[in-house]
């Protein structure tokens, strides 16, 4: 009988931040932003290890301690090169699939996590799986699973902004590469809960303060978003960098 093929959740994190340094390892509510993305991959289902990824820079020490704190296993690589730090973590810790998510959203949904590696098994001839390759969810729900050869390619292959952006050589090419998504109706791509900027931390702690500090739930967050305009303005004009800036 042949066993079911490895899922592991690969988080990246840093604290050099150039908007708001240190950002993963704020507390919110009651544990660390990092936390709070570590406690969502390992609630979702059909993942079967989390892996932090950091750089070996000593600025990341502590986010390194804090991942381990967390639960989760830790690799640590290149600074800039984001790419090569998901090479270390498949070399360290041997997978079919790695579903990468980043350590600034930390209201991440164990459900849409869990619906990629589903997604995947059922058909894992796809090369990338996600939830942004049509964005229908707010910013900061954003989860993207890549089959391990072509994350491995990508690591033989990719230059510039496409190494620091990880996925970007892969869904910007989908006549070579198999890309399905994760869409939701009705859409709520206007919304953004991820962490980036002082406006961001506000409305996360006001999402927190209303919601409780369980794990995230997409329904939830939209919902209340719509009924608080005020809420979605602390951060409605907040740009998101581009890829490549």
């Amino acid at each position: 009988m042949r066993e079911a093929p490895v899922v592991n959740a690969v988080i990246q994190a840093r604290s050099s931040s150039t908007r708001l340094p240190g950002k993963v390892l704020r507390p919110l509510g009651g544990r660390s932003v990092l936390g709070w993305v570590v406690r969502a991959a390992a609630a979702a289902s059909g993942v079967d290890q989390v892996v932090v990824a950091t750089s070996s820079d000593a600025s990341d020490d502590d986010v390194a301690l804090e991942a381990a704190r967390c639960g989760a296993v830790v690799v640590r690589g290149p600074l800039d090169d984001v790419l090569e730090r998901f090479a270390v973590a498949l070399r360290e810790h041997p997978a079919d699939a790695v579903i990468r998510l980043t350590a600034d959203c930390p209201l991440l949904d164990p459900a849409l996590i869990g619906r990629l590696a589903t997604l995947w098994r059922a058909e894992p001839s796809l090369d990338y799986v996600s939830t942004t390759l049509v964005r229908t969810l707010p910013r900061g729900f954003d989860a993207e699973l890549v089959r391990a050869s072509v994350l491995a390619e990508q690591v033989a292959s990719a230059t510039g902004a496409d190494r620091e952006h990880v996925t970007s050589g892969i869904y910007s090419q989908p006549s070579r590469y198999s890309c399905s998504g994760v869409v939701v109706s009705p859409a709520a791509d206007d919304l953004r809960v991820t962490l980036d900027t002082a406006e961001d931390w506000e409305l996360l702690t006001a999402l927190v303060a209303e919601l409780g500090d369980g794990v995230g739930d997409w329904r939830a967050v939209v919902g209340l978003l719509r009924s608080r305009p005020d809420l979605v303005a602390l951060n409605a004009h907040v740009e998101q960098k581009k890829v490549g800036s």
